[in-house]
């Protein structure tokens, strides 16, 4: 009942890998990957990943320098300040930019972009250097990383007109991939009209595929007179198709000519990256591509870790990063406790964008563990050694979902030995901090367990205990 060596037959089960992190790391070492298809090479004329990470270091360039200045002048070393919203203080934008040569405007879009890009994080309401800033003059691949993720979010760098509709805005941030594969297929310059016409099309299909009415013309927003009176006016695709290429224009990822647009080599191999990953899950046995959060987990739950992985990255890359963190999560709310586990594998491909929303997610009982733990990991820690931020009522509860996890997905002999892995002195000591845990399964996996252990002594315990969280008793 005590013994600590990880069960090898329990590690092997891909589905469970998520159960702690010593599982993770056993399960890592006991599966072997499917055999992959060779590295893909990038297109003609590519530059190579020095000269790319050397542009992308141009590109933040004033960002790194403003994060180390407030690393210096500011105690955000120490979690002192900035103010709580993570923007600079009116004061301190004013004495950045005398000492840096740069205008206020320059400091504070510095800033937003060190803090998209990685190179500031907050937490807790305080600002400090992210692990990227500390990598940036040695790690090419840790900075094209922190470049990716600002150009992920463009649309965020560069405000959408205030007086248009956030629906149409949404529209039309959802629609750029297509404009960016296009541009990036093109290998050259693409003219404006033929960028707004795929647009119009591309934004009829999305109206199409939430069944919406079809606009005879361009499509039309609501909108109230002087009179009180409301009126539609057409929503101006070409103003915002505008703004999402001055968006790009923002974080290096195209140049604008007149009436024409061209993907830089930074914005042209990023594009290349996704669609190579859109490519590797259409190829792949699971094709998750299209499919909802849950769903696509669902697919992956019989994947080992690498391919796993590499679906979760296609997944992402065809969809907005906060969309995805937030279709992760609520598919993480579910009753599937596997889906939580795997939910949570899948926001460790994301990475620093989903930080925000899995520390809300800390709050939430049923989330809580696994938010913690993926919080420790992201911030460092080994993930051997993650499960010791967690409390003993956690960590029971963490084991309770596992065990339940187990006796939706798994089998019998696998439940049995969950039960026997369990790191605790007693069986009666093990029964009690699972009775006073409150997991909603408890009384499910204490019954499931009994059931399926071969022990007569330990499941009628085990049933018993059951019987005495359904009916309330001692």
């Amino acid at each position: 009942m005590t013994s600590r060596k990880p069960d090898e037959q329990l590690a092997r089960d891909s589905r469970l890998r998520l159960v702690s992190p010593r599982s993770v790391a056993a399960a890592r070492k006991a599966v072997t990957d499917r055999r992959t298809r060779p590295a893909p090479r990038p297109p003609a004329g590519t530059p190579a990943t020095a000269d790319l990470a050397n542009r992308a270091r141009a590109s933040l360039a004033d960002a790194v320098r403003l994060t180390r200045w407030a690393e210096r002048n500011l105690g955000a070393g120490d979690g002192g300040r900035p103010a709580p919203t993570g923007a600079l203080p009116a004061s301190d934008v004013e004495r950045a930019a005398e000492e840096l040569g740069l205008t206020h405007g320059q400091i504070q879009v510095g800033w937003d972009r060190a803090r998209l890009a990685g190179l500031v994080e907050v937490h807790g309401g305080h600002a400090r250097p992210g692990w990227r800033l500390r990598a940036w003059d040695r790690d090419d691949t840790a900075v094209l990383r922190g470049w990716v993720a600002l150009f992920d979010a463009w649309s965020l760098v560069h405000p959408a007109p205030a007086d248009i509709a956030p629906s149409a805005v949404a529209e039309v941030v959802e629609a750029m991939p297509q404009l960016l594969s296009l541009l990036q297929l093109s290998a050259g310059p693409v003219t404006v009209p033929d960028l707004l016409d795929l647009l119009g099309q591309r934004v009829t299909e999305l109206r199409d595929e939430r069944c919406e009415i079809p606009y005879e013309s361009e499509p039309t927003v609501a909108l109230t007179s002087a009179a009180g009176s409301a009126e539609a006016r057409p929503v101006p695709l070409a103003r915002l198709l505008r703004w999402a290429l001055g968006g790009l224009a923002a974080v290096d990822a195209v140049t604008l000519g007149p009436a024409r647009a061209t993907l830089t080599p930074l914005g042209s191999w990023a594009v290349w990256v996704k669609l190579e990953q859109i490519c590797v899950a259409a190829q792949s046995p699971a094709g998750n591509i299209e499919q909802s959060a849950a769903a696509m987990l669902h697919g992956c739950a019989r994947l080992t870790p690498g391919p796993a992985r590499a679906e979760y990255q296609a997944w992402l890359a065809a969809r907005p990063v906060g969309h995805a963190v937030t279709e992760l999560l609520q598919a993480a709310r579910g009753e599937d406790a596997l889906l939580r586990g795997l939910a949570f594998e899948a926001l460790r491909v994301v990475g620093a964008p989903a930080e925000p929303e899995v520390r809300a997610a800390v709050r939430e009982p049923a989330l809580r563990p696994y938010a913690l733990l993926w919080l420790a990991v992201h911030d460092g820690v080994d993930p051997d050694d993650a499960q010791d931020v967690l409390t003993a009522e956690e960590s029971t509860w963490l084991w309770v979902d596992t065990a339940a996890a187990i006796a939706d997905h798994g089998e019998a002999e696998l439940l049995a030995r969950h039960l026997d892995s369990a790191v605790r002195t007693t069986v009666p000591r093990l029964l009690d901090e699972v009775r006073a845990v409150g997991h909603p399964r408890t009384v499910q996996v204490l019954v499931a367990l009994a059931a399926a252990h071969p022990d007569p002594t330990l499941a009628k315990a085990v049933r018993r205990a059951a019987f005495q969280v359904h009916t309330g008793g001692e």
